[in-house]
């Protein structure tokens, strides 16, 4: 599995936010400036975060983004699934049902979720919060 340019981004903007939290709510160009991520590509990453309820927003002068929830309840997981849709390693595990008529036969399925299984539980168990405070 490869994390994505957008992926790597949410984190890093969800990281600034909780930075920046004492501030209240955030302007997108702020973050785009700390950042040096491009704010059209913020604006896209920001509705993906929104609709999964990780962020609050607020618009007029003093209006931007905020976390919706403490950064020690947002775990690196919920980021990375609201930007990337799944954290599957194989594309046979990103859907619902087996994408190969093999699925029932195939000897290297248990590999496959054995490691999304462990890449789920890591990510899981890692909060903004924690890479925040270098814990990880």
């Amino acid at each position: 599995m490869v994390i994505s340019t957008k992926g790597r981004y949410a984190l890093r903007m969800l990281l600034d936010l909780a930075q920046h939290q004492e501030e209240g709510y955030v302007s997108l160009k702020s973050v785009s400036q700390r950042q040096e991520v491009s704010l059209k590509y913020l604006e896209a990453i920001t509705a993906s975060m929104n609709h999964a309820g990780l962020l609050l927003s607020q618009r007029g002068k003093e209006g931007g983004y905020r976390l919706s929830r403490p950064a020690s309840e947002i775990t690196v997981a919920d980021v990375l699934r609201s930007a990337e849709g799944n954290l599957a390693a194989v594309s046979c595990l990103a859907l619902e049902e087996p994408a190969c008529e093999r699925a029932d036969q195939c000897m290297t399925l248990p590999l496959w979720k054995k490691l999304d299984g462990l890449m789920e539980d890591y990510l899981s168990g890692v909060t903004v919060q924690d890479v925040l405070d270098g814990k990880v």
